[in-house]
């Protein structure tokens, strides 16, 4: 007997009526109208069950401490950076890791399930990065938290900095990060690509590097991150977050950078609700968006997946862990508004995020976790159009969380008792 049956499933590719079935928290088998014997069987009822979300690019020492111990008036990278600063001294772990997991709770109600998270370790202390780790160690039977090591302050900017990155990694940090656009100098920047990439080369280590995180045209550090993944053997294992300055950057130089990104298989995270709103500050009109050239990478076959960034910290103060509120401002604001861009951006937020993580086991096909989120939506679309209700969490085969359908009670004239706020589908119309 099956331990789970989800019956009358709609899948992100497509499929309809659809039924997954799941023994020792494993998916056993896929396809369409299986009946069979199960301890607990689900009818689906047509909606669309996803893998679940993931989230590729995370700040959760900082998460939950908007206000703390001021608010960030100019709305600026830098001043956010400044702020965190000034936060550091009067951190203390308890608050570290009871406001991570906190955010943890929020993140399995929306269905999403693995965050990759920069930890700073800037301070010679590594509070933050004991924190973070401690809380990898509560979540794990619920969430997988990859943790990178990053010098939020600059790895050869500060003092010891590569020291204390080191030091993390040697606690069990998984990922190499980096921040070379904020490097005293240009030239140091390239060098601190250098450094970390054979640094996680010398390890077997990835590498996830925040990268050209600003309006200037001239920044220039993807181009040597992929240098260097080529020249280390490195291809597959390296990420570039944020990569805003592409937006500023002229299209013909653009042209040869992204062949150079996709022949050296780097990836890209684009943060759309971060980007949009750190970038562009300087500008009056015409202003800039600032997120990266998302369908242009796509199409050149670099894996490009979307990161919710921060929820309510030093650089934004709103935000509630839903990866779908994610992809529906990367969809505005490259506008990828046809049927395919659309999907690309659910994407994005699920099988995307998953290969940038190096997810294990993940997927809707026999031989994977039992791991998907049932939401209140018929397809992808319209699964980002309504930033679906997540009906029901499971991970390998354990239900997390489920949430009421969202349905709206109507006191009107000759119209329905209410509405889910989905257009009806008839036949010919």
């Amino acid at each position: 007997m099956l331990d789970l049956l989800i019956t009358n499933a709609s899948l992100p590719d497509g499929r309809t009526d659809m039924a997954v079935a799941v023994q020792d928290g494993r998916i056993v088998e896929v396809t369409q109208g299986l009946q069979a014997p199960a301890h607990e069987t689900v009818d689906a009822e047509g909606q669309l069950l996803s893998p679940p979300f993931c989230d590729p690019h995370f700040h959760m020492d900082a998460t939950l401490s908007y206000g703390l111990p001021r608010v960030n008036q100019s709305g600026t990278l830098l001043e956010g950076i400044a702020l965190w600063g000034e936060l550091k001294p009067l951190l203390t772990e308890e608050a570290l890791v009871e406001r991570a997991l906190t955010y943890c709770d929020w993140a399995v109600a929306k269905g999403l399930l693995a965050i990759r998270s920069h930890v700073d370790t800037s301070d010679p202390s590594l509070l933050p990065v004991r924190a973070m780790l401690e809380v990898k160690k509560c979540v794990a039977p619920y969430l997988d938290l990859q943790l990178v090591a990053f010098p939020q302050d600059g790895v050869l900017r500060t003092k010891g900095g590569l020291d204390h990155l080191k030091r993390a990694l040697d606690l069990g940090v998984d990922v190499v990060g980096g921040i070379p656009h904020f490097e005293r100098t240009m030239a140091d920047g390239a060098a601190s690509v250098k450094l970390l990439c054979e640094l996680a080369a010398e390890r077997g280590l990835p590498v996830d590097m925040h990268c050209d995180e600003s309006d200037d045209p001239l920044s220039r550090h993807i181009e040597t991150l992929a240098f260097e993944t080529q020249r280390l053997g490195l291809q597959g294992r390296v990420n570039g977050s944020h990569l805003t300055s592409m937006h500023s950057m002229d299209n013909y130089y653009v042209s040869k950078l992204i062949p150079l990104i996709a022949e050296a298989g780097v990836s890209a995270v684009a943060n759309p609700l971060i980007n949009i709103t750190l970038q562009g500050r300087h500008d009056t009109y015409p202003k800039r968006r600032g997120m990266t050239r998302v369908p242009e990478l796509m199409a050149a076959g670099v894996t490009v997946a979307f990161g919710h960034d921060c929820v309510m910290d030093p650089w934004y103060s709103l935000g509630s862990s839903d990866m779908l509120e994610v992809a529906h401002m990367g969809l505005h604001v490259a506008q990828m508004t046809s049927q395919a861009g659309m999907r690309q951006c659910f994407d994005a937020v699920t099988v995307n995020a998953a290969k940038v993580m190096g997810l294990a086991g993940y997927g809707i096909e026999a031989g994977k976790d039992a791991s998907f989120v049932l939401l209140q939506a018929r397809d992808p679309v319209e699964a980002i159009r309504l930033r679906a209700t997540r009906l029901k969490v499971w991970r390998r085969g354990v239900l997390l969380a489920q949430t009421a359908p969202a349905q709206a009670v109507l006191s009107l004239p000759g119209r329905p008792a209410g509405t889910a706020f989905m257009p009806v589908r008839a036949a010919g119309g």
